[in-house]
């Protein structure tokens, strides 16, 4: 699953990154615009494109970090209930040995 997530973050990278140098460029080539409007509107386009990325990666980032504290909050719980149990354990055994045991 968490594959899926991983690959899914990385297709849709990959496709608004593709999706916007192919824009810019088509942008580009069919524009009426002189060329320093061209490199303005050029620059706009880059400022904007690094603002959205810089927002997936914040959410990328916030995403990995849930996952790696839920991960640990697991742990920690699975950790606990195996010292419980094998703190039951020995106390069984203990409670089975005193229970055959012959007064002396």
């Amino acid at each position: 699953m968490a594959d899926e997530q991983r690959n899914g973050l990385g297709a849709t990278f990959l496709a608004f990154t593709l999706g916007a140098a192919l824009g810019g460029g088509l942008a580009l080539l069919t524009s009426s615009r002189s060329g320093p409007e061209n490199r303005q509107k050029l620059h706009d386009m880059v400022d904007e494109t690094r603002g959205k990325l810089n927002e997936m990666t914040e959410e990328a980032e916030t995403r990995i970090k849930k996952v790696i504290q839920d991960s640990r909050d697991l742990l920690q719980e699975n950790a606990d209930l195996v010292k419980a149990a094998v703190k039951a354990g020995k106390e069984a055994v203990a409670a089975e040995k005193a229970k055959h045991e012959k007064p002396a």
